[in-house]
């Protein structure tokens, strides 16, 4: 499993306008390499591993389930200020072409509820086997639930990382955007939007 590295969100490096310039400069190889990844499908496949402070919550639907042992590390991590959100997203793509696609990572935006938990990159070398080859990419994410909704009560802020998951692993509130990177004759092209991810293609 690759880890996944958080970084300073970047802008696009190219518009519309840009792509197509450089795309004119270059090889029928490289529109074909940027064309593969334009038809891929991407969606999140799975949650797992969902804990808060170290505390199992996977499948798990508010805190009064816990035992008293996880229900006082909950607390003692609330008052400590710190309660790390942590889980591995898996996100599937599926390559309907019949050339391999190579993809150079992506930038993505985590949401639960419509709320901005995380962004950063996935930077790591994804190939997507074609003839609807595909390809699982683990991502482990952490974020703080007390930084981010710190003027949430108590109770609000212990459930929320609750129910994130339904019992076939697929995440329920979660959404997820990305916007996959490809190289151009060594020249790094971010897609101009980013793709909402769903649970299906």
């Amino acid at each position: 499993m690759i880890p996944t590295r958080i970084s300073v969100l970047k802008r696009p490096l190219f518009g519309f306008a840009g792509i197509a310039l450089v795309l004119m400069m270059h090889s029928c190889a490289s529109l074909l390499s940027v064309a593969n990844i334009a038809s891929c499908k991407f969606r999140m496949e799975s949650m797992q591993n969902t804990s808060v402070a170290g505390v199992n919550v996977q499948g798990r639907t508010d805190f009064r389930g816990l035992s008293m042992a996880d229900a006082g590390r909950l607390t003692t991590a609330y008052l400590n200020k710190n309660l790390p959100l942590s889980f591995v997203l898996n996100i599937e793509a599926t390559n309907p072409n019949a050339r391999e696609a190579a993809l150079h990572g992506f930038d993505w935006i985590l949401d639960i509820d419509d709320v901005e938990m995380a962004r950063g990159r996935q930077d790591q070398q994804i190939n997507i086997p074609g003839e609807n080859g595909r390809n699982i990419i683990p991502m482990n994410i952490s974020v703080n639930l007390f930084e981010i909704l710190s003027d949430r009560s108590r109770d609000a802020l212990l459930n929320f990382a609750f129910n994130l998951v339904d019992s076939s692993g697929k995440p329920t509130r979660v959404g997820m955007r990305i916007r996959p990177t490809v190289f151009v004759q060594g020249v790094p092209l971010s897609y101009p939007d980013y793709i909402n991810l769903s649970t299906e293609f």
